[in-house]
């Protein structure tokens, strides 16, 4: 009896209970992924607050958390008279600066998978693009915006060609790469089995490219952020960039920080919306 006791003693309580077991995973998991984030936006806010209240500091470079916050619905509503920042309200501001992001990295994107299906396939297309290509990924934003500006004017056109520009390489460079790395074995047995050229592209290697595809996608879109303030530096308002830049030639920090959290979030919330979408598109990513 004594060993059976024993036994029974070493089982771990959610042996034969599998319910209860999913139950504490799911609720682990759940505060894994959210709580975690939470706690290191208060930890964040917390220290903040510290370095604005010990002083060491003028408010000018480290305004307390209360005054960006007010920063933010000053902007966000009409206040004795004014309409939000510069007469447009913070949304207004957000949409013009997604809709520029969202049309430029449409472009590059095409124009990147495009590219990048092209040089993959074709060797000799590869050996012409890809010093063009490495040219303009090392480029930082501002060394060209001024001559698009000469070129395009200062209306929408060079705003989105430069978001653009900044999206194409990375979906070039990862599209590239992941058509090369396709799968020897499975496109010479394509081709074995009758399969053309196009057959082999669309049913092969396009499958088999489409997760570092979708990586470049994630990356065409962090650079096109990370240069939309750099496209809004001329008449960028409406605009998050425009309202970043134009209040720094104020020093006015709490709205430059309300337009730097606007960019992030927004940020964010497109990234999520890209994951979502690249695990319904590549369902097989990680388990193959």
């Amino acid at each position: 009896m004594s060993v059976f006791v024993d036994i029974a003693e070493q089982v771990p309580p959610d042996v034969g209970r599998p319910g209860k077991a999913r139950k504490r995973q799911a609720k682990r998991g759940w505060l894994a992924k959210f709580g975690l984030p939470v706690v290191s936006v208060i930890v964040f806010v917390a220290v903040w607050e510290l370095a604005a209240l010990s002083g060491t500091w003028s408010e000018t470079f480290v305004p307390y958390p209360s005054t960006v916050w007010r920063a933010f619905v000053d902007l966000s509503t009409t206040h004795d008279g004014v309409r939000g920042y510069q007469g447009y309200l913070l949304w207004e501001h957000l949409y013009m600066t997604l809709r520029r992001v969202f049309a430029g990295v449409i472009i590059g994107v095409v124009f990147g998978v495009l590219l990048g299906l092209a040089m993959g396939t074709f060797t000799w297309v590869r050996r012409l693009l890809e010093p063009w290509l490495t040219f303009l990924r090392a480029l930082p934003p501002l060394a060209y915006f001024f001559l698009l500006v000469i070129w395009l004017g200062i209306d929408e056109a060079p705003k989105i060609t430069l978001l653009a520009l900044a999206a194409l390489p990375p979906a070039a460079v990862a599209t590239t790469a992941a058509v090369v790395a396709a799968p020897v074995g499975l496109v010479e047995a394509a081709r074995a089995l009758g399969a053309s050229p196009r057959q082999v592209v669309r049913d092969v290697v396009i499958p088999s490219a489409l997760p570092e595809t979708f990586t470049g996608i994630r990356l065409s879109v962090g650079m096109a952020y990370s240069s939309v303030v750099a496209a809004e530096l001329f008449n960028g308002i409406p605009g998050i960039g425009g309202v970043v830049k134009d209040a720094s030639n104020y020093n006015n920090t709490p709205v430059v920080l309300v337009g730097i959290f606007a960019i992030g979030i927004s940020g964010l919330i497109i990234d999520g919306v890209l994951r979502a979408a690249e695990v319904r598109a590549v369902p097989w990513r990680g388990k193959v």
